[in-house]
Formats: structure tokens, sequence, C-alpha cells
């Protein structure tokens, strides 16, 4: 398993398909007018990227990141509906992986509402960012936070097109930029809480909030303790400074019970 130019490249266009698929799948699912249909061009655009990355497709990059917008942009929907909006945030796997978090994405839509997933890149833009944090204050070498930031211009550079795309649609929103979420995480954390997910937990929470998504879910590993710390305890000081937002920390282990991870989520 060699790493070279191609797959770092493949890798990061992976990522980049992986987080479009997921912004543009939950936001139209819960309003498809005929059932299915979002899930159906899912898999076809799934199937199409799969293709262009192995050398089979006759697609770019950018061809696909364009036609995976267009495409959902312009699917049937039901306009007359108006869904709860939830946010999930939190330690990166049980968030994003369903197996971890007992499919909160379908037990959402199941309950009515539509799920807002962040993307999984801003977690890789963080750890870059660090470096900034840590050049001035922990001795790093100032040339290794330069090489990190110019590694956030080159996976900013591959999400160019779908900031652009997203922000011309119809039904979609693009990401905030990294350094926007650590200027609001600021004000409730500092910076150097670097551990797990660290200060980018609180900045994905104000970055939802912000956006309109007064529901969050904090999904978190039992015992996990930097992420008790960035996550459940800044809820209190979130809540004192947007009253509006309804924010909950669920805890997923294998000993817990569904039960109660269901009725939690059902209360919130």
């Amino acid at each position: 398993f060699k790493i070279s130019k191609g797959i770092i490249k493949r890798g990061m266009m992976a990522v980049m398909y992986g987080d479009l698929m997921m912004r543009v799948l939950y936001a139209t699912r819960p309003y498809e007018k005929v059932p299915g249909s979002a899930n159906a061009l899912h898999e076809k655009w799934k199937n199409i990227c799969l293709d262009s990355m192995i050398g089979k497709g006759k697609n770019s990059f950018k061809q696909n990141v364009k036609g995976i917008i267009h495409d959902f942009d312009n699917l049937p929907l039901d306009e007359t509906i108006k869904k709860p909006r939830v946010g999930i945030v939190g330690e990166i796997l049980v968030k994003f992986s369903p197996l971890a978090n007992n499919h909160v994405v379908e037990l959402l839509e199941s309950e009515g509402a539509e799920a807002v997933m962040p993307d999984l890149l801003d977690f890789l833009l963080y750890c870059f960012y660090n470096s900034n944090f840590k050049a001035e204050h922990l001795g790093m070498k100032k040339s290794t936070a330069r090489l990190c930031n110019a590694g956030i211009a080159l996976l900013e550079f591959f999400r160019k097109t779908a900031r652009k795309e997203l922000a011309a649609s119809k039904h979609f929103t693009p990401p905030s930029e990294i350094r926007d979420l650590a200027e609001m995480a600021k004000g409730f954390v500092s910076l150097g809480n670097q551990t797990g997910e660290g200060w980018f937990l609180t900045g994905e929470m104000l970055e939802l909030i912000h956006s309109g998504v007064k529901n969050i879910i904090c999904t978190q590993p039992f015992g996990c303790l930097p992420n008790h710390i960035v996550g459940k305890g800044v809820i209190k000081e979130l809540r004192k400074s947007y009253p509006e937002s309804n924010i909950i920390a669920v805890d997923y282990d294998p000993g817990a019970s569904e039960v109660n991870q269901l009725n939690r989520i059902k209360l919130m």
C-alpha cells in the first residue's frame, strides 16, 4: 500500500464526494415527492463517481460535482413541508458511522426531522489549522504552520467548485471557512483545546446555530473526556448566549441503552 500523489488526490476527492452527497441527500430526502427518488439519485451518482475515480468514467471531478448539485437541486420536492432541522456533531467516528450512532440520521428522518451533518473535510482542516496556535504559543516551527496553511489552501482549492455551486443553488448552503469556525469558537473555548475534536466541536455547533439549525445532537463515546469538555461542557454557555438553541449530548457505547438514546432524542 504505497502512498503516492495519485492516491492522496483521489482520497481528497473521495472525502469531498462523500461530504457533498451527505449535504444534498439529507437536505432533499425528507421532502421528496416520489419516495425513494433521492436515494436512487444518490446511487446513480455514487456509481458515476466510483467509475470516475478508477478511470472508467468520462466525467471530471468538477463535472461530477456540478452534476450532483444540479440534479439534487432539481429533484421534485414538496415545498409546502417544513420540518425541524437537527444538526449532528460530536466525536468523529460516532458522528459519521451509522453503526456507531445507531443510525441516528434514519431515526431523525423517521421522526419527521431533517438531519444536517457538517462536512468530514472540516475535521482535516481543523487539524491543519491547529498548527497556527502551536506556532504562536507552543514552540512549533513557523515553517510547519506555513506548510499546514498551504494544506488548507489545497483542500479549499478542491472544494472551490462545490462551494461556488452550492452558493448558487436553490436548496443548499456552502460550508463555512475553518477560520470562521475558529473565530466563533474563540468566545467560548481556547483554541488550545486540540485533543480529539477540541474547539472544532464548539465551532461546529455555533456554525449550525448561525445557519438556523437550532436543534443539535452532540454524539459522544461514553467516558470520552475531551469530547465531554468541549461538547457537553459548553452547552450551558451556548444556551445562555443563544436561548433559542436546543442541544443535547447523547452517549453512545455498546453498553448504553438504545431505548434511552431514543427517548432523549424524542424529548429534545
